[in-house]
């Protein structure tokens, strides 16, 4: 059955229209480039499929938020079962895949916040299930703890995988794991010309290309640009990468070759209103980025948003 959330309806208002289609210029214009999400939510993944709604997780008990980006509202969907939701991605079918760091993964409808399946994924200790890609083949997360990657094979139509189906990608090649307790494969993205995965490795600011099949890593050519220091949440729209640096409060802009190997250093975007920003997805023309604000001790009470920029 399809999504409704795919479904094509329209509502023209003067010359803008809304619906599963872009937002036009002018619609994108009045869009708010502030969404507030509830108090004491600790964001941390964003992801936005066809229509302009987008989904974040929680990191304090997994449940799940959409946030309309043509008004700033949203509710929950979803209510967590208790453990984190980090990094999250939505397919064509309105299924949300979602990291839980050391609980492993779990998808979730994203029409009814029905738990669909869950998987352990760690086979050692410690474990941090961080972010997470599709492909037309698989689901891959990251894992932040040791150097591995692990894949929910899909099936022809889509179907998810059984628990005992999860793959175990070992990563070899160039990868070489820091063992300092500092943050290893965060963001995950397909190459433009979907051939191969890219990780950064947080820690060490680095870009990995990794090969599906094998597990093996070259490290991208990015020329003389800095390190991707705290590297977190990447996006590939064509051959441009946006690559997150949450401490930074940056988003550093590249050009890749097709096959990922290289790229070139564009622009870096800042903005005022990021506080530690982790993932980014994109609608439109713009951006969209949660503010964890992993500076801030976080409270019930504490506001959390999503900041708009321009691509």
């Amino acid at each position: 059955m399809a999504h409704p959330l795919s479904r094509r309806r329209l509502l023209t208002l003067g010359t803008a229209t809304f619906g599963a289609l872009t937002l036009g210029p002018h619609a994108q214009a009045a869009a708010p480039t502030s969404v507030p999400l509830p108090n004491g939510w600790q964001p941390e993944g964003i992801t936005i499929g066809a229509a302009p709604y987008a989904y974040l997780g929680s990191l304090a008990d997994g449940s799940i938020y959409r946030a309309d980006l043509r008004t700033g509202t949203g509710k929950v969907i979803s209510t967590g079962p208790g453990t984190p939701a980090v990094g999250l991605k939505l397919d064509a079918r309105g299924r949300l895949f979602v990291a839980a760091r050391g609980f492993g993964a779990r998808v979730v409808d994203a029409r009814s916040g029905e738990t669909l399946a869950s998987y352990p994924l760690a086979t050692a200790t410690p474990s941090f299930a961080n972010d997470v890609v599709l492909t037309p083949r698989a689901a891959w997360f990251t894992e932040s703890y040791q150097p591995v990657l692990y894949g929910l094979p899909l099936g022809r139509n889509g179907e998810l995988p059984a628990t005992e189906d999860v793959v175990r990608l070992p990563l070899s090649g160039d990868w070489t794991q820091s063992t300092d307790g500092a943050i290893n494969a965060n963001g995950i993205a397909r190459t433009p010309d979907g051939s191969a995965l890219l990780v950064v490795q947080a820690g060490v600011g680095l870009l990995h290309r990794v090969d599906p099949r094998t597990g093996v890593t070259t490290t991208v050519d990015l020329g003389d640009a800095a390190p991707l220091g705290n590297g977190d949440g990447l996006l590939v729209r064509g051959r441009t990468l946006y690559a997150v640096q949450n401490r930074q409060n940056a988003v550093d802009v590249f050009r890749l070759a097709p096959d990922g190997r290289s790229g070139v250093f564009q622009r870096r975007i800042t903005d005022p209103a990021f506080d530690v920003p982790t993932t980014v997805a994109a609608y439109g023309g713009r951006l969209y980025l949660p503010n964890a604000r992993f500076t801030t001790a976080p409270t019930p009470g504490t506001t959390y948003s999503v900041t708009a920029v321009d691509a």
